[in-house]
């Protein structure tokens, strides 16, 4: 008859702080894996809003984005803007910049579309529309979630190129164009694909869809 060995105290101590390392590991996986675990997504179709015509849906992987657009105070660069999202051309186009809880950067139509990136070029590309020139005379708060349309080091050089910023940026008052501010869904645009030494992103995220609430 063999004679069963009971375990020490030590021994139990030990194999209940292996379990529960394991478990923790196993948890902390799935945890890092989904990057949007804890981040809400809204749904525009149940949020009642004050002027729907001027309600943009940006999707990401996290979810959508609802942004509220003001052509009241940007009226060329709004309707720029529109007519690119009717057009669903921001559809698979590239974050191809983003700074760490400072701002994202998207609309190279160019040379940012998925499948078909241009890592050398990627950032100067065109809509094919033309520019359009810079509103920055009416007063606006560039606080957390606010976006701008992107421009070259000159004025007068905007184009499909937007970004939105994570953070309060008042220095770019009367520096770029505003077309709008995000209400809902900022959090997933947090999650979005960075490098630590690098405001251009190596395979980055994308734009699933980005369409007007009413078209």
């Amino acid at each position: 008859m063999i004679e069963k060995i009971k375990p020490s105290r030590s021994e139990k101590i030990i194999f209940a702080f292996i379990i529960i390392l394991a478990i923790f590991s196993f948890g902390s996986f799935f945890l890092i894996k989904d990057k949007c675990l804890f981040v809400k997504n809204y749904d525009p179709k149940k949020i009642s809003f004050d002027n729907p015509k001027n309600i943009a849906i940006l999707n990401v992987t996290c979810g959508n984005v609802i942004i509220e657009l003001y052509p009241n105070i940007s009226p060329k660069a709004v309707k720029r803007f529109k007519k690119l999202v009717r057009a669903e051309a921001y559809d698979d186009i590239a974050f191809h910049r983003v700074i760490k809880d400072t701002l994202v950067q998207a609309g190279d139509l160019e040379f940012g579309q998925k499948g078909n990136l241009d890592y050398g070029k990627i950032g100067s590309g065109k809509s094919g529309l033309g520019t359009i020139n810079s509103e920055i005379d009416y007063p606006f708060n560039f606080d957390k979630g606010s976006v701008g349309l992107a421009r070259t080091q000159r004025y007068n050089t905007e184009d499909s190129q937007f970004f939105i910023i994570l953070r309060d940026e008042p220095l770019y008052e009367t520096e770029y164009t505003p077309i709008g501010k995000v209400i809902y869904g900022l959090e997933a645009l947090e999650k979005i694909k960075y490098l630590d030494r690098s405001q251009y992103v190596l395979r980055p995220d994308f734009i699933n869809s980005l369409r007007m609430l009413i078209n």
